[in-house]
């Protein structure tokens, strides 16, 4: 049985990384819970995400909910330390200037096709997690929520009706970026790679939960104070556009992620007068509907 109605998130430990699975009671700690409970189950998200049979958690909750021993595997969200929800993506795409509004506040005309470019696995970290801010390369630190897709089938050449069924979920992602390096070369790479700049988590939450992509709220607040309030409604390219294009050019394989771009009021496109960009000490929290909130501090 392929993941249905469940949300998974990768939860970090003494001995590395492991799955976690989100139910009423808590983080059902996969790992641990097979172990006390014998019940053979996958404890990674990227064997879920590529098929495994995902039968045994409902019998690892249930056991949990029913054992006393359930206390010893399900961990309260807010004592779980969490890692990157997809800790080792084969591919991180992003999309640039995909929301009208975003478009508009930085003077940049409509883009006729998706733009990308890409992070890599150094950028990666958790719910929760610190970003180091490279102050000897740069000065000018941004926020940008967005929405994930994680992809879950080989995708190559899909037709744009079918790509949301190559998609094994969806999850809450902070393209956080440089914007003096972005702007460096023509390149957007260098503002967009440095550690710890592809915030995403906590969770990854199935497609099926989420059967319209386009009409979630997002949401960022730094130190508490709202910037950015939008919807995925205004993006320019959909989610099904987005892998369908990323496919004609790519083979997209399990375990892929694509950052789908950031809406209105990112402090690039403030006013030069009125922009006071991230600095350490800053608590920056993005939210995407249905897939959590996602907090990180800058050092």
């Amino acid at each position: 049985m392929r993941a249905h109605n469940l949300t998974f998130c990768t939860l970090a430990g003494r001995d590395g990384d492991t799955l976690g699975l989100k139910t009423e009671r808590g983080i059902l700690n996969v790992a641990e819970a097979a172990r006390v409970f014998r019940i053979k189950a996958p404890t990674d998200i990227h064997a879920v995400i590529e098929g495994a049979d995902c039968a045994p958690f409902a019998r690892l909750a249930a056991a949990a909910r029913a054992d006393k021993r359930g206390k010893r595997v399900l961990v309260p969200e807010s004592r779980a330390r969490f890692s990157p929800a997809v800790p080792r993506p084969g591919k991180i795409i992003c999309v640039g200037l995909n929301y009208r509004r975003h478009a508009m506040e930085t003077g940049n005309p409509i883009p006729p096709v998706p733009i990308l470019f890409n992070k890599y696995h150094n950028a990666l970290v958790g719910h929760r997690g610190k970003i180091r801010l490279p102050t000897k390369v740069s000065s000018k630190f941004d926020y940008e929520v967005e929405l994930v897709v994680v992809i879950g089938r080989k995708a190559r050449d899909v037709p744009e009706d079918k790509a949301l069924s190559y998609v094994f979920g969806y999850a809450n992602g902070n393209d956080f970026t440089a914007r003096d390096l972005m702007r460096v070369t023509s390149q957007l790479m260098l503002g967009k790679t440095c550690d710890d700049f592809a915030p995403l988590g906590p969770w990854v939450v199935t497609a099926d939960q989420i059967p319209d992509p386009q009409s979630l709220r997002l949401a960022t607040t730094v130190n508490g104070e709202q910037r950015q309030n939008s919807s995925t409604s205004d993006m320019i390219f959909s989610c099904a556009q987005i892998v369908s294009y990323c496919s004609r050019h790519m083979t997209l394989l399990p375990g892929d992620i694509i950052y789908t771009g950031t809406p209105q009021g990112v402090i690039l496109g403030y006013p030069p007068e009125k922009q006071v960009w991230l600095k350490a000490g800053d608590k920056v929290v993005t939210e995407v509907e249905k897939c959590g909130v996602l907090e990180v501090t800058l050092i």
